[in-house]
């Protein structure tokens, strides 16, 4: 299942993603790199293919040749809000100040 980037909603798009197609809820872009399965933050250029330019924009509409479309699960975290709020109060309470 492929979602937005933006609106986090399920979108249903052909094999090849024109470069100025938008999100039918939200009418944010699609291809662009926060919506790529190459994009990392930790990578070089933010992009894990060694070959891509540099894009200054990454939620704008780009003409990059390796985009492809990330799944669901590529994106973001597997683990429900609940679950996050629940692994945030066991680090916060880790590091919390005793009092003397």
């Amino acid at each position: 299942m492929k979602i937005c980037h933006h609106c986090r909603k399920s979108v249903e798009v052909d094999r090849v993603v024109s470069r100025l197609a938008t999100c039918p809820h939200c009418e944010s872009y699609l291809h662009c790199c926060l919506n790529c399965a190459l994009y990392s933050e930790q990578a070089p250029n933010k992009c894990r293919e060694p070959q891509s330019e540099h894009i200054s924009e990454r939620q704008g509409a780009n003409f990059c040749d390796f985009f492809i479309f990330a799944e669901s699960s590529d994106q973001g975290s597997d683990k429900k809000p609940s679950q996050l709020d629940e692994v945030r109060r066991k680090f916060d309470a880790l590091f919390k100040k005793k009092p003397e």
